[in-house]
């Protein structure tokens, strides 16, 4: 599998001789998840799924951001800890992201719980003279760090001309950054230098490599954090163990609205609880999925309304799959196997989701053929259930599950349906039909039979 390397500019292998070690920065949890957070989320939950279906072991390692100004301010608003907004949004975060089928990361640790860690991490930075201590807290001398910048393909003398930076004349230079900053306000801790807690961009260097090791595999995030948070943890981070920290840095582009980024102060966040009420978690992923990662994507009801009725065809592919009873023999091995084989190489390449969803669909689009046709066969439609199956699990998409007694309820109400209509007795047979509707049980009628499906059940189709 070959991954575009922020860093490098370059296409770079991953490494997959071994286990892949996986560093995704999580939420700031002082508020609801929306779509952008999303995005990035989903988009490395298929590289996972895609990863471990090949048989290789993924640690996955996801933070929360719970100490932030942020979280402070908000328990203050509401009159409350930080403790209980971080509380708060962490079961939010995992009630959204269970919603939408994201597999739950090896650890999701918290800069709370890291601070030993955090404040022996910028004890090196000071002991190499790297870090600096000021009246207003611990300071990362961003010119010890020739290389900086090199990730974002910034300058150091053109950031400190125009860049947007925190005016404060304790730092010796405009770019230098917080590794720890003072403060009597709770939550605190106490530290060599003095009270306070930890500065943004400390707390993902110190947990990434203790729990992945000081050069892992993947680290990765939304593009928004290229500069200045991915940044100072290069910074940060190489200057502390002397070594190079990510192989390779991916990273998502931005879910914008009408082509605006998504801002609090313009009221067009779309928050996760309120798009998977109303879409479900397919349909979602479907639209996360359907661009190239590295991209920007752009949210309208009008795109979610069209990848809703991609999902409805992958819902009639299904349940054709599941009532085939035909002896016909297609011999489809081969196209299907080429079907795959287009599906694993957009992966491979640059973790192209949007080729890889085409030759899913063209899956799709065939097996629906065939059994408009009345040429899907019970041989044929093993063999591409099968595939089917297993893409739709890398894509973290879900069929509703019938069980075997709904099963026979259905099978059993069709069949009354259709005596009832051999005798006539056609108010009866649609009743029948309503409370099947009512079910989100959808008849599909073939030259000598009747199937059914079960239909997810979107609120926003309604």
């Amino acid at each position: 599998m070959k991954l575009q390397d922020t860093l490098s500019n370059l296409r770079q292998d991953l490494d997959i001789s071994k286990k892949v070690k996986i560093y995704l920065c999580g939420v700031t949890v002082y508020d609801e998840s929306h779509i952008g957070h999303a995005r990035t989320i989903i988009v490395f939950d298929v590289l996972r799924k895609y990863l471990e279906q090949k048989g290789i072991e993924i640690e996955f390692i996801q933070n929360f951001t719970d100490v932030d100004d942020k979280i402070i301010n908000r328990a203050a608003e509401e009159n409350t800890t930080a403790e209980n907004i971080s509380t708060k949004y962490i079961e939010n975060y995992f009630k959204d992201f269970d919603g939408l089928n994201v597999k739950r990361a090896t650890n999701y640790p918290k800069a709370t719980e890291h601070i030993e860690d955090i404040i022996k991490f910028i004890e090196v930075l000071i002991s190499k003279q790297i870090a600096y201590t000021s009246k207003n807290g611990v300071y990362f001398a961003v010119s010890k760090f020739p290389e900086y910048g090199k990730l974002s393909k910034k300058k150091i003398d053109e950031l400190q001309s125009g860049v947007r930076i925190e005016i404060d004349e304790a730092k010796k230079n405009p770019l230098d950054f917080a590794v720890w900053k003072f403060s009597d306000t709770n939550p605190v801790w106490d530290s060599p230098w003095g009270k306070g807690r930890p500065g943004w961009h400390i707390e993902c260097s110190a947990m990434s490599i203790k729990y992945l090791g000081e050069n892992f595999d993947i680290h990765g995030g939304g593009r928004d954090l290229i500069f200045p948070h991915h940044e100072n943890e290069i910074a940060q981070s190489e200057s502390c163990t002397g070594k190079a920290f990510a192989k390779i840095w991916m990273h998502v582009g931005m879910v914008t609205i009408d082509g605006e980024k998504m801002s609090k102060s313009v009221g067009n966040v779309k928050s996760i609880k309120h798009v998977l009420g109303n879409w479900g978690a397919n349909v979602i992923r479907l639209f996360c999925l359907s661009g190239h990662y590295s991209k920007p994507i752009d949210y309208s009801e009008e795109l979610l309304k069209e990848n809703l009725t991609k999902w409805r065809q992958v819902e009639t592919c299904y349940y054709e799959l599941i009532h085939a009873n035909n002896e016909n023999n297609n011999n489809l091995e081969s196209s299907i196997k080429k079907i795959r084989t287009d599906f694993d190489s957009a992966l491979e390449d640059d973790f192209n989701t949007h080729l890889a969803l085409s030759a899913f669909f063209q899956l799709v689009k065939e097996t629906n053929r065939l059994a408009a046709e009345e040429k899907l066969g019970k041989n044929d439609a093993a063999i591409i259930k099968n595939e089917l199956v297993q893409m739709t699990d890398i894509l973290g998409l879900q069929i509703p599950v019938i069980t075997d007694v709904e099963k026979l309820e259905i099978d059993n109400m069709i069949m009354n349906r259709e005596n009832l209509r051999k005798e006539k007795k056609f108010q009866e047979a649609d009743k029948i039909r309503d409370k099947l509707n009512e079910m989100n049980i959808e008849l599909i009628d073939h030259k000598d039979r009747t199937i059914w499906m079960k239909k997810e059940f979107i609120k926003a189709e309604k």
